[in-house]
């Protein structure tokens, strides 16, 4: 069996993946496990309900129908991953070195994030503003049709901020604490939240559970991403003193507790004012600002964002490799010392 934590190469294993990723990216072809994911969720929904809430379930069955769909489908992605490694290690050690570091790989996601990002960069430098409001709309929940090129330079902006924590960030953390299959897990309680945790009629209660779970895990992760992007943004040459003090200011300015953190970040440091009101599916939502920049956003700061986000995930890579080195270091003096 295989070890839960630190398995196959430790710092090695998060060194390939992330270099994987940034060769390879997401190709729209490849069948990626949040596909998966999201077809459990989807086919999951109706089974659950109808287990505990019936015909007519109280809150409390839909939330108890909520945190059972929740749990199985992340139980079922992390034993998936752990033993699609098991089963390879019986091949040896380098198979099984290879399907982590390609589970790992699949874990996270600046590539993507960044190719995304820069669509709407080169529609947004050539002018076009509905090719620009329809590259934003594959990356931001909010209605695009309707805003201005600021606003959807702002979104972008936004987006990759945001995407730091969760989609780079958070995944890289587990991943350096666990193993792929503990990253997998994570991913998979993102998607969760991504599709059933709205505060709406629907989901208010069957999705408790599974928004709740997504806040837990992404805590710290979120805040470790904001003190990397602050780095990032010193070594980038940006203003990492204001990033600072508008973290510091509005780090909360979002209804999620983690959201607004590189957010907040991000603002200070392209000393632009991110945020504000947003329309989704068609009803306004009255947001609180984030920063206090002056100017007009411009497109270059997509890219500086991708700047800040590629930054921060190249120096959680480096102190975790670090990190891991060192303990492995420990522990092998520790049993052989």
């Amino acid at each position: 069996m295989i070890p839960l934590f630190l398995p196959y190469g430790g710092a090695v294993l998060l060194a390939a993946a992330f270099a994987l990723d940034a060769a390879a990216g997401d190709p729209p072809w490849f069948p990626h496990p949040v596909r998966g994911i999201g077809f459990l969720v989807e086919r999951g929904e109706p089974l659950f309900r109808r287990i505990f809430c019936g015909k007519a379930g109280t809150p409390a069955a839909e939330r108890a129908a909520g945190a059972a769909l929740a749990v199985s489908v992340s139980a079922f992605t992390f034993a998936f991953f752990y033993a699609a490694i098991a089963l390879a290690l019986r091949f040896g050690r380098l198979p099984a070195f290879a399907v982590s570091v390609f589970a790992a790989y699949l874990a996270i996601s600046p590539r993507c994030l960044r190719d995304e990002a820069v669509t709407v960069y080169r529609k947004a430098a050539a002018g076009d503003l509905a090719g620009a409001r329809k590259a934003v709309s594959r990356i931001v929940g909010r209605d695009t049709e309707a805003l201005s090129m600021e606003k959807v330079i702002k979104a972008a902006v936004e987006s990759v901020a945001e995407s730091l924590a969760d989609g780079v960030i958070a995944p890289l953390f587990y991943l350096s604490l666990g193993g792929p299959a503990l990253a997998m897990l994570y991913k998979a309680v993102n998607t969760l939240d991504s599709m059933i945790g709205y505060k709406n009629e629907r989901y208010i209660n069957f999705g408790r559970f599974a928004a709740k779970l997504d806040d837990g895990l992404g805590w710290l992760p979120a805040r470790i991403a904001a003190c990397l992007m602050i780095a990032a943004a010193a070594i980038l040459r940006l203003d990492a003193k204001n990033a600072l003090r508008v973290y510091r200011r509005d780090r909360f300015n979002h209804a999620s507790p983690n959201s607004a953190h590189c957010e907040a970040v991000c603002a200070g440091a392209l000393a632009l004012t991110l945020g504000g009101d947003a329309v989704y599916g068609g009803v306004l939502e009255r947001k609180p600002a984030i920063g206090d920049g002056s100017r007009l956003a411009c497109p270059a700061d997509i890219v500086r964002a991708v700047h800040l986000m590629y930054g921060a995930a190249i120096i959680f890579v480096i102190l975790a490799s670090c990190l891991l080195t060192g303990l492995r270091a420990a522990l092998w003096g520790a049993l052989w010392g």
